[in-house]
């Protein structure tokens, strides 16, 4: 099962870095599944360890999508690693192995500590919509603009019905990007200019 997660590394120097992660959860593993090129894979790779951080602020994962990383943390307990300061829970893993791709390592970790800092206040319709919004902006240039726009229209519907302060801000950052992304592919004649 695949849960979407904010996953902070470090890299040698202890730089810490904040990225929304779908990682994946099997009987044995805790499996992080970067793209390459990225700072979460080359920080795995030097250090090998990292933070599943457990969140239902919406604002990270959007945030770190639309130049927005600078998210407080406290130091790990057990890892050398960062802990998101407002996160629900979180995991500290180290890597046990690494199934080599060109375009996406798999790393495989074992969890050696976890806490619950604060209660789940159960699901909100309007965090879902901005979670999956996040996702579509993370593929603006893989995805024809004609999906996300009718994705977005649909996902809108819940966030307003259902959104708090956090969720309108975070909602508000990815239309910004995508109007962007759309207006930077207008300028260049249809051709995608803008990464996410």
């Amino acid at each position: 099962m695949i849960y979407e997660t904010i996953v902070t590394t470090v890299n040698p120097a202890g730089r810490v870095h904040v990225a929304p992660f779908g990682v994946t959860l099997e009987p044995d593993a805790l499996v992080i599944a970067p793209y390459r090129p990225s700072t979460t894979l080359d920080n795995l790779d030097a250090t090998g360890c990292a933070v599943v951080n457990l969140t239902d602020d919406v604002r990270v994962f959007a945030g770190c999508l639309t130049g927005r990383r600078d998210w407080e943390t406290v130091p790990a307990r057990r890892i050398k690693g960062a802990v998101l300061k407002d996160a629900l829970a979180h995991r500290e893993v180290e890597v046990t192995g690494m199934e080599d791709d060109p375009e996406r390592p798999r790393f495989r970790c074992r969890v050696v500590h976890e806490e619950t800092h604060a209660l789940f206040p159960g699901f909100n319709r309007a965090q879902a919509a901005v979670v999956e919004a996040a996702i579509l902006v993370s593929r603006l240039h893989l995805l024809p603009m004609e999906k996300v726009e009718t994705e977005i229209a649909y996902l809108e519907n819940a966030v307003r019905k259902t959104a708090g302060p956090r969720e309108w801000e975070a909602w508000g950052w990815l239309m910004d990007r995508v109007s962007a992304f759309k207006a930077g592919r207008a300028a260049a004649g249809g051709v995608e200019e803008v990464q996410p």
